[in-house]
């Protein structure tokens, strides 16, 4: 049976739409079969006509659970919407970055076509990605339950007015303040949200939770990071009837009045990521931010065993070992005296 393949692109942009195509004739000529949604597939028709390769359309010709993996054409966007297309579900999902910083994707539109190939050729891994679970409370009552890849971000909802709020942790409080908001993100939501908040870029293998206010009148709101096993919440304070807003990854958002809390947690169900490239985070960070690095020369190596100082650094190691021993001297002496000169 051949392997199906989840082509999901924004369809809002040409360029998306063009790549869609691309990627459906090289995986049909590969002997793979290209799925897409219906709605996806009749935008890009009405733009271009009929697809050149044959085309199964998703929940219709084949189920979600039947497909390989999901090759996501966009930015990070894009991605964060398949996402909530395959989360429950053992499907990866692979970006192609058409947007700017493209965080959550693996290779850029230029590699389009190698991609392609590496999927092809099963030649990627998959990694998993910490959720979050996310509950809204009012008056006792959860008037909502969802759930974020990246970040929950509770915002005032008008921009006139500060939001008085009061952080929380494992069902202590650890400072109220007003704010523009607070932002409780996963590792991989660091890079997103919560790091143009001021919060610290976490590492996706790190298992923690972050808070991170935004623009709060404070003296102590600084940005923490706590256990995975933590409970994090935030409640809009009543003191003032400002009313506040939930967004979760920018997409699915509750309407907070004043009292409401928030509260976050690990979720069991994590969302997964293909990778075709086992290059470290630190380079990923570097290439995606376009951080200087000029005059980087690397981890310093003693000499490997066999080879043979210069003279000119024979003469160095002789002196620090000189330095070394009359320090140990000097410091036997003393010990020598403080002692009665009796040296244990």
């Amino acid at each position: 049976m051949s392997r199906r393949i989840l082509v999901l692109a924004h369809t809002g942009r040409r360029d998306a739409m063009t790549a869609a195509q691309e990627t459906c004739t090289q995986l049909h000529s590969s002997g793979l079969v290209p799925v897409m949604r219906r709605c996806d597939l009749e935008d890009i028709q009405a733009e271009y006509g009929v697809l050149t390769a044959p085309t199964e359309i998703l929940d219709e010709d084949v189920a979600l659970e039947n497909v390989d993996l999901g090759m996501v054409l966009g930015g990070d966007g894009t991605i964060l919407r398949a996402a909530e297309l395959v989360r429950g579900t053992t499907v990866p999902l692979l970006g192609v970055n058409l947007g700017h910083v493209g965080f959550l994707a693996e290779s850029e539109r230029a590699d389009l076509a190698q991609t392609v190939h590496w999927v092809v050729e099963r030649a990627y891994t998959v990694e998993e990605r910490m959720t979050i679970d996310v509950k809204v409370w009012h008056s006792n009552k959860l008037i909502a339950h969802t759930w974020a890849l990246n970040e929950a971000a509770v915002e005032k909802a008008d921009r006139q007015r500060m939001l008085e709020v009061v952080m929380e942790v494992d069902g202590r409080p650890i400072s109220s303040f007003g704010c523009d908001g607070v932002v409780m993100a996963t590792p991989t939501g660091s890079t997103a949200y919560a790091f143009s908040a001021g919060g610290p870029v976490v590492w996706p293998e790190v298992e923690a939770l972050l808070l991170a206010p935004i623009s709060a009148h404070a003296l102590f709101a600084k940005p923490l990071v706590v256990a995975p096993t933590s409970v994090l919440a935030v409640e809009i304070l009543t003191r003032t009837d400002a009313s506040g807003v939930l967004w979760c990854d920018g997409r699915r958002s509750v309407d907070l009045p004043p009292g409401s809390r928030v509260e976050v947690t690990r979720s069991a169900t994590p969302v997964r990521l293909a990778r075709t490239h086992k290059t470290p985070f630190s380079e990923r960070l570097v290439r995606k931010f376009q951080l200087p690095t000029t005059g980087w020369r690397g981890p310093v190596s003693g000499p490997v065993p066999g080879t043979q100082l210069s003279p000119a650094a024979r003469v160095a190691e002789a002196r620090v070992g000189e330095t070394r021993a009359a320090s140990d001297s000097a410091a036997l002496d003393k010990a020598a005296s403080d002692n009665g000169g009796v040296v244990e």
